[in-house]
């Protein structure tokens, strides 16, 4: 029997450039799924559900695959952050984020679609921002316009330079998918990436 193709559940360009890391052959399509939260529901409840739904709309389609899934949401005092839209707004998340934390909250979900068989997790990372100044927030919102992210900032572009830390067992989790969380989900499919074969990726729609 051909070993299960890889497929990433994702249109990100940066959940592909991490995938890319770890040398394995993917393909990638764009799950299409209510992203909306339920009533009452917790962000660690929304970024599992999510991942998993991710996973599971492809399954329909690819009945030979492991399937990776994934959400992240961020949270500041326990609420899930919003994107601010506009320029005014994302100065008020910025000032109000300025010497504390916020917790990102990535699921990742591989399902190996033959077998029905899925793997979940739920993985932190906590980013302590910076005290920052007003020029500061206007000069980073005026080069980056980060209006259409959670929290007004972008950590895979100049936002990184906003933050004073980071705490989390996997650096990748702030960008959108826990490389070593998924390394060991890949293990036990027998997709072991220090040996496997050539690299090759592409997408699919």
């Amino acid at each position: 029997m051909p070993p299960l193709q890889i497929l990433l559940a994702s249109s990100s360009i940066y959940r592909r450039q991490l995938l890319q890391k770890l040398g394995v052959s993917f393909e990638s399509a764009s799950p299409d799924i209510d992203e909306a939260a339920l009533p009452d529901e917790t962000a660690r409840q929304l970024v599992m559900r999510l991942a998993q739904a991710k996973a599971n709309k492809l399954a329909q389609t690819h009945k030979h695959h492991l399937i990776i899934g994934s959400d992240q949401v961020a949270t500041y005092e326990n609420n899930i952050l919003g994107k601010p839209q506009n320029h005014d707004a994302a100065i008020g998340q910025l000032e109000q984020f300025s010497g504390r934390q916020i917790t990102f909250l990535t699921s990742l979900c591989l399902l190996n679609s033959q077998e029905a068989q899925c793997q979940l997790s739920v993985e932190s990372c906590t980013v302590k921002f910076r005290t920052l100044s007003k020029n500061q927030i206007e000069s980073y919102l005026t080069k980056e316009q980060p209006y259409d992210c959670a929290g007004s900032f972008k950590s895979e572009g100049l936002g990184i330079a906003l933050f004073e830390s980071i705490h989390t067992d996997d650096p990748n989790t702030l960008i959108g998918l826990p490389l070593i969380r998924l390394t060991d989900m890949l293990i036990k499919e027998g997709v072991d990436p220090l040996t496997y074969a050539p690299n090759r990726s592409h997408n699919s729609n």
